[in-house]
């Protein structure tokens, strides 16, 4: 099979840009090669132009699903930026818990890869609320892999993964699964619904705002414009006084955004003062 040409790289680039909003440079063209090459041996295509062909006119979607699973990164663990954790237990909790009336809080994890993110909060929350009576708090956790939701869904970890955690949370919220691993207890995982979704949808489908938004470590991937679409999307599915978290590498300075800067990586909507 031939090396990806730069015409076939450009187009692949553009497809991703205008389907996934990831913005690649030109030295992810070595990328793009090493992590697509099997599918294309796999379909028996002699060049990435064949390939490119199959995947805009493939009707089925199978086509797609592969080509996002194999071209998204999805590296995350436990306790990941835990500044922000720590806040949401301290400070975001306790504001929804006063200003709640219904006591039913709204999450949404915007990336929640493999688990790790949606579960933690959700044992935070746990604790938090145990004793309180009336609250739901469940959580909407989405990602565009599908392979990253199986294991999601699946909730099983290694022992090293769960390192990082409270020793409490080990004992109290996973349960053996094998010698080396673990999994996320029925209790924890019942409150936790992930779905497949794109980012990239320019009408957030949902029927209620949010009052907290983890968006983290995944609009690094994006442009300035791409940005700041998404973050008006969610500003405007989200209450008053909600909160948006991303990731440390990630600013909203550049971008115009309505959104009130609360700490690093931090913000709020909050539109009366």
């Amino acid at each position: 099979m031939e090396q990806i040409t730069d015409k076939e790289f450009n187009m692949i680039r553009d497809y991703i840009k205008k389907n996934y909003g990831i913005s690649l440079g030109d030295e992810k063209k070595s990328l793009i090669y090493s992590r697509l090459r099997f599918v294309l041996i796999e379909k028996g295509f002699e060049n990435f132009t064949q390939y490119y062909d199959y995947l805009i006119s493939d009707k089925t979607g199978e086509a797609s699903l592969v080509f996002i699973d194999k071209i998204t990164t999805n590296h995350t663990f436990f306790m990941r930026e835990v500044e922000h954790f720590y806040y949401f237990r301290d400070t975001v909790l306790p504001y929804l818990e006063e200003t709640v009336k219904d006591k039913d809080i709204r999450i949404w994890c915007a990336a929640s890869s493999s688990g790790e993110e949606p579960y933690t909060l959700q044992m935070i929350m746990n604790d938090y609320f145990k004793g309180k009576s009336g609250w739901n708090h469940e959580l909407l956790a989405t990602d565009i892999s599908s392979n990253v939701l199986v294991k999601a869904v699946k909730g099983i970890y290694t022992n090293e993964q769960i390192k990082p955690l409270d020793e409490n949370w080990k004992k109290n919220y996973f349960k053996k699964y094998d010698n080396n691993s673990v999994t996320v207890c029925d209790e924890i995982k019942s409150k936790v619904t992930y779905r497949k979704f794109n980012l990239m949808e320019t009408k957030l489908p949902f029927k209620k705002p949010f009052d907290v938004i983890f968006c983290r470590n995944v609009m690094i991937y994006f442009d300035t414009e791409t940005r700041k679409a998404l973050v008006e999307r969610m500003y405007d599915a989200s209450k008053e006084g909600a909160y948006l978290f991303i990731g440390h590498s990630e600013s909203l300075n550049n971008i115009g955004t309505r959104y009130k800067y609360v700490m690093p990586a931090t913000y709020r909507k909050i539109t009366k003062e």
